[in-house]
């Protein structure tokens, strides 16, 4: 069950999400807690909260509950996100609703969104790693199999190894949703760093 300071946010419609308190009890929520009549307060915050890291908890914790009372709340989730991290947790609740024809033609959709993120983002390994991770597409396949999480993972990899290695294998996330660094981030802010200078040198160099 949701604690007093998540229901008076649902029951107010007043919320301030610098609150300590508030904050709190959003990254304290575990999914085997929450009961039926929580959902719909829980679906409310998701919804209000502008800070994503809340919104993303709360997703999170949605995503890891089974009841078929939530899976319209995953279509209206996966078509919010703009980020592609984020429709695919909402891929992963969804999935155990519905027959794999309404998800592969939502995986088509993904598809065309991935394919056109290095026009904008031609380095865009965050969203790369946890789509590539054991949380995301892998956790897909392995439990489902469908060909259209496959064909996407190829794509994903296809546009990781288009990337310059030095926006590759800086961390990753575990099965549980977790990051793990695979290079301190003073690591990962240098080589980052060091590549956009050679490339200012270089354009330099061509003027």
């Amino acid at each position: 069950m949701i604690n007093k300071a998540l229901s008076n946010a649902y029951e107010t419609g007043s919320f301030y999400e610098g609150n300590m308190d508030f904050r709190e009890s959003i990254f304290n929520l575990e999914p085997k807690l929450v009961e039926v009549e929580d959902f719909e307060a829980l679906r409310y915050l998701y919804v209000k909260v502008k800070d994503i890291s809340l919104r993303h908890k709360l997703l999170l914790v949605l995503r890891d509950i089974y009841n078929s009372q939530l899976s319209e709340f995953f279509r209206k989730a996966y078509k919010k996100e703009r980020s592609l991290k984020m429709k695919l947790i909402a891929v992963r609740g969804l999935v155990k609703y519905v027959e794999e024809h309404e998800i592969s033609k939502i995986m088509s959709h993904f598809m065309k969104i991935l394919i056109k993120r290095p026009e904008h983002t031609p380095y865009n390994y965050k969203e790369y790693e946890y789509l590539r991770s054991p949380s995301g597409l892998p956790y897909l396949i392995k439990e489902y199999g469908y060909n259209c999480f496959h064909q996407v993972l190829e794509q994903v990899e296809k546009q990781y190894d288009a990337m310059p290695f030095q926006f590759k294998n800086h961390y990753t996330y575990d099965a549980n949703d977790n990051i793990v660094e695979l290079r301190t981030p003073d690591e990962m802010d240098q080589m980052i760093e060091e590549f956009f200078n050679k490339q200012l040198g270089d354009n330099y160099e061509i003027l």
